[in-house]
């Protein structure tokens, strides 16, 4: 059945989830996909997609897609689009994880348009970065960017990094023990060509000392990007957390990210998600430790970066193959 033909709304809902493709997702997963109705845009989790050795539990999956849906709300709202968003809208359907419906026109703020301008600039940055430390000014705002998709930034403190440096250890170690693990990330390194998805080499950065270790996505010495001359000695590290561990935390958890890392961007800084620290239950727990309350959702390494060049972005899915139009009538 042929799709029913899209009107300027239609097609602005679908643009919103084109800029969506390029949000972050754990291993590059990328584990969603989009319903384009009249006037309203649904997005759903795609569970086939979820890691089932790091992340059984489907948590990082939720965290993933709540960084897409931010992106969509951010390509709406920056087009004009006055929207709301209701999450898991319907009880009955355990999949469909938000729906934006548009209800007229708004003006948006110079904050949204920056944020939105940030998208194509967006990078996962693993490689060290300098010595310069991260203003305050700036880690405020980060702070504040957090705070407004309703999830806490705890920024730790030079005493604390010792114990993300030492959980990081650990789950590096424990993951490269475990065969499954082993292939898991054998499977999202080496993709099939034109899979638009996974961690390709040219992204990964060699292995070797670090304040805080990052995770090794080509231990078999194929890594294509250069650390270059930083030391990390001025990286700054935090940790997304909140109260609780139900399904719409994490979805609003993945909506902070994604608005702390665009404001990253905005702020002339690169930063790099860190899932790793929060897949072993020992580390995780020694995460937890560095909170006063709360469940951490994600550690987060922040930095100015010194290398000249932005990291190669990594590959997206085509638009087609996660992008759905209503069927036409008749």
């Amino acid at each position: 059945m042929s799709a029913a033909r899209p009107t300027d709304l239609m097609r602005a809902l679908a643009e919103a989830a084109r800029l969506a493709q390029r949000a972050p997702s754990v291993f590059n997963t990328q584990p969603w996909r989009w319903r384009v109705g009249s006037n309203a845009l649904e997005l759903l989790r795609e569970p086939d997609r979820t890691l089932e050795v790091t992340d059984p539990a489907g948590r990082q999956l939720l965290l993933s897609c709540g960084a897409a849906l931010h992106h969509a709300r951010l390509g709406l709202t920056a087009a004009g689009r006055r929207i709301t968003v209701t999450r898991f809208p319907d009880p009955g359907s355990p999949d469909l994880l938000a729906r934006i419906d548009v209800r007229g026109r708004a003006e948006p703020d110079e904050r949204v348009r920056r944020l939105r301008g940030a998208v194509p600039r967006r990078r996962t940055d693993r490689r060290p970065f300098g010595a310069a430390p991260v203003p305050e000014a700036a880690l405020r705002r980060l702070r504040e960017a957090a705070e407004g998709e309703e999830t806490d930034l705890h920024l730790l403190h030079s005493e604390q990094i010792p114990t993300l440096a030492a959980a990081a250890t650990k789950a590096a170690a424990a993951e490269r023990a475990d065969p499954a693990y082993r292939r898991a990330l054998d499977e999202w390194t080496h993709r099939p060509t034109g899979s638009g998805d996974g961690v390709p080499a040219d992204t990964a950065v060699p292995a070797g000392p670090r304040t805080v270790p990052v995770r090794d996505f080509a231990p078999d010495g194929t890594a294509g990007l250069a650390t270059g001359p930083g030391d990390d000695n001025g990286t700054a590290y935090a940790i997304l957390h909140g109260p609780g561990d139900t399904a719409v935390e994490w979805l609003r958890a993945g909506e902070a990210l994604s608005a702390v890392l665009l404001t990253a961007v905005v702020e002339g800084l690169g930063a790099a998600p860190m899932s790793d620290v929060l897949e072993v239950e020992e580390s995780r727990l020694m995460v937890q430790g560095l909170l006063r309350t709360g469940r951490p959702y994600l550690a987060l390494r922040i930095g100015v970066p010194v290398a000249a060049e932005a990291p190669p972005p990594t590959p997206r899915r085509r638009p087609d193959t996660v992008i759905g139009f209503p069927p036409a009538p008749g």
